[in-house]
Order: C-alpha cells, then sequence, then structure tokens
C-alpha cells in the first residue's frame, strides 16, 4: 500500500497550490569534472532555474543539494542529488518523504540520447527508457507515474557508446544550443508548477522552433 505522501493528488484541480510543496530534481554527477557533461544537463537546468527563482544551492539534506523558492504562491524545493547517477533514487525518495510532495507536485528533469539536441518532452509518467537515474527512482519510488522533463542531448555519433558519450563535454557548438534549451526548461517547470503539466506539455513538447 502507498504511502499517503506517493499517492497522486486527485484533487489537485480544487485544491489550493499552496497546500502542497513541488519537488524539483535534476539528475547529474556530482564533481567539477562531470560539471559540462552531456549527463549533467539535469543539473544544469535545475541551475538555471535556481536563477530564475532567485535561490541558489547552499544547504546538503538527504544526500542531496538543495534550495527553496517561491513562484506565483506554489512552494518549490529544487534537488541535486549528490549520490552519482545510478542511485538518484537514494536522494529523491527521502526528499518526496521529508516535504510529503505527492507524486503530481514531482519533476525530474534529464538528459535523453533519444531526443535531438534542442528538444524537450514533457511525460506525466513511463519508463527510464534507459536513463538509469530515473531507473533508480522508480525502483526507490516504487512507480512510473510521476511527471519528468527530458532534455535531448542527441545520439552519439558513429558506433561510440551512450555510456561514454554521455560522459564527454558538450562542445561548443552544442552549448550555443543548450543554452536557450536549458531556459526553455527551466520555463516549461515553471508552468508545470503554475499552471499543471497539460500546459507545459502543450507549450513546450518539442525543438522550440
Amino acid at each position: 500500500m502507498k504511502l499517503p505522501f506517493l499517492q497522486k493528488n486527485k484533487d489537485k484541480e480544487t485544491a489550493s497550490t499552496t497546500s502542497f510543496p513541488f519537488l524539483i530534481v535534476g539528475l547529474g554527477n556530482p564533481g567539477r569534472e562531470y560539471r559540462q557533461n552531456r549527463h549533467n544537463t539535469g543539473f544544469m537546468a535545475i541551475d538555471r532555474l535556481a536563477e530564475r527563482l532567485g535561490v541558489s544551492f547552499s544547504r546538503l539534506e538527504s544526500r542531496a543539494l538543495v534550495t527553496k523558492g517561491e513562484y506565483q504562491g506554489s512552494r518549490i524545493v529544487l534537488a541535486k542529488p549528490q549520490t552519482y547517477m545510478n542511485l538518484s533514487g537514494q536522494a529523491v525518495g527521502p526528499l518526496l518523504r521529508f516535504y510529503k510532495v505527492p507524486l503530481d507536485n514531482l519533476l525530474v528533469i534529464y538528459d535523453d540520447v533519444d531526443l535531438p539536441l534542442g528538444t524537450l518532452r514533457i511525460r506525466p509518467g513511463g519508463g527510464a527508457g534507459g536513463q538509469k537515474g530515473m531507473a533508480s527512482i522508480i525502483e526507490r519510488l516504487g512507480t512510473q507515474d510521476f511527471p519528468r522533463l527530458r532534455v535531448g542531448i542527441g545520439r552519439p555519433p558513429g558506433r561510440m557508446d551512450a555510456s561514454a558519450y554521455v560522459l564527454q563535454d558538450f562542445s561548443k557548438t552544442e552549448l550555443e544550443i543548450l543554452n536557450n534549451t536549458l531556459d526553455r526548461a527551466a520555463e516549461a517547470a515553471l508552468v508545470f508548477v503554475a499552471e499543471g503539466i497539460q500546459a507545459a506539455m502543450n507549450s513546450f513538447n518539442g525543438s522550440g522552433e
């Protein structure tokens, strides 16, 4: 049986938006050597969102760097798990419990090799699609029914293994494209908070062209 904090908020449309906090998580690997890696796109997006909210990461909770903000009357917790990608669920699960966040109010942002660079894809649920951070979160929560924002990083060239590709830094040209994508990802997260996932999907799913 699911604990109350893991249940869907079926009365979300009629409940006050201030009743439930939001938890927005960006996935990546801690450490300076990983900072510009493709696999750290989730960290980059959550940093861009923190800039938009005027907050910065200064505390460690449940094995994650955490900061808090508000947007249009809603409380938001931003988190960057420090467990390394494959164990992201070890941070997300405890944070979800501690802040009593319903699954509808959880948004996980991460890189996706199956989407072209510059593309965003928001979904209300689904499998991990081979992304090990998401697989860890799904395993820890015991469900895949929670919102996620995938940020496209493109396929590896030639026969390069995807696990090696995601741990490479973005090229200068890629970073120019990514910069706009990160702005859109931050805006998509704010629309998700203020207007719901359907509005975010309608406005941001695609390449942004």
